[in-house]
C-alpha cells in the first residue's frame, strides 16, 4: 500500500496569516509530511477578481487587529513590519529558490511577523538564506529558473482551487486560513466523513442568486 499524498500548505509572506498558521502546522505533519509551497497572493487575487483584505480600508484595519489578536492569544511573539502591504517578490523567490524549507520559512516569518523586521532588508534576505543552509541561494532569486518556478507553484495552486493564502491542500481538498486548521485535522483523522450527509450536500448546493456588478 503506497503512503498518502504529502499536504501541500501554499503561502506567501505578506499574509500575516501564514505566520499564526505555522505554529500550527506540527499537528498537521502528525498525520502527514507537509510541503511547504511559496505562491504570490497577489496573482492568485488577480485570476480570482479579488480585493486583497489590505485593499479595503475598514477591512485592513479589522483585519490586522484580528491577526493581532490571534498570534497574541495564543502566547507568539507579534509585530507588524514598518509598512503592509509590502512587496514579498524578493523573500517569495528566495524561498523558492530554498525549495520551500522549513528552517528558512520558519526564519522569513519569524523575521517579519514576529520581529517587525522589512522583508526586503538585506540582512533579513541574508538570514534567511543562513537559516535554509544555502546563503548562495540569495544570487539565485533574479534566475528565470526560479522565477518560473514561483509562477509555476502560483499556477498549479489556483489549479487546485486555491483563493488565499494561507491555505492546506490534502487530496485535492482546500483548507483556508487558521480557521480550518481544526477542519484540516478532522479530515486527516476521518476523510470519509466528508464524503456523506450535510458535508456533501453543501459541497453541490445550487447557487440561488448571483449578485449583478
Amino acid at each position: 500500500m503506497s503512503a498518502p499524498a504529502p499536504a501541500i500548505w501554499c503561502f506567501d509572506v505578506i499574509s500575516p496569516f501564514a505566520y499564526v498558521a505555522l505554529s500550527r502546522l506540527p499537528e498537521i505533519a502528525r498525520h502527514r509530511p507537509v510541503v511547504l509551497k511559496p505562491i504570490v497572493f497577489g496573482a492568485v487575487l488577480k485570476h480570482w477578481g479579488q480585493l486583497g483584505p489590505a485593499e479595503i480600508a475598514p477591512k485592513r484595519i479589522h483585519t490586522y487587529r484580528l491577526v493581532t489578536h490571534a498570534a497574541l492569544s495564543l502566547g507568539l511573539p507579534f509585530r507588524f513590519p514598518p509598512a503592509h502591504p509590502f512587496n514579498p517578490l524578493a523573500m517569495l523567490r528566495l524561498l523558492t529558490a530554498l525549495d520551500g524549507d522549513e528552517a528558512a520559512v520558519n526564519e522569513a516569518l519569524g523575521l517579519i511577523w514576529g520581529q517587525g523586521r522589512d522583508a526586503n532588508d538585506p540582512e533579513v534576505l541574508a538570514a534567511v538564506a543562513k537559516a535554509g543552509g544555502d546563503p548562495g541561494a540569495l544570487e539565485r532569486t533574479g534566475d528565470q529558473a526560479v522565477k518560473d518556478a514561483l509562477r509555476q507553484a502560483t499556477d498549479e495552486a489556483v489549479a487546485a482551487g486555491v483563493f488565499g493564502v494561507p491555505t492546506l491542500l490534502i487530496d485535492g481538498e482546500t483548507f483556508w486560513g487558521v480557521d480550518a486548521m481544526a477542519m484540516a485535522q478532522d479530515y486527516l483523522a476521518d476523510p470519509a466523513g466528508f464524503l456523506g450527509g450535510e458535508m456533501a450536500r453543501v459541497s453541490a448546493l445550487p447557487v440561488g442568486l448571483q449578485r449583478r456588478v
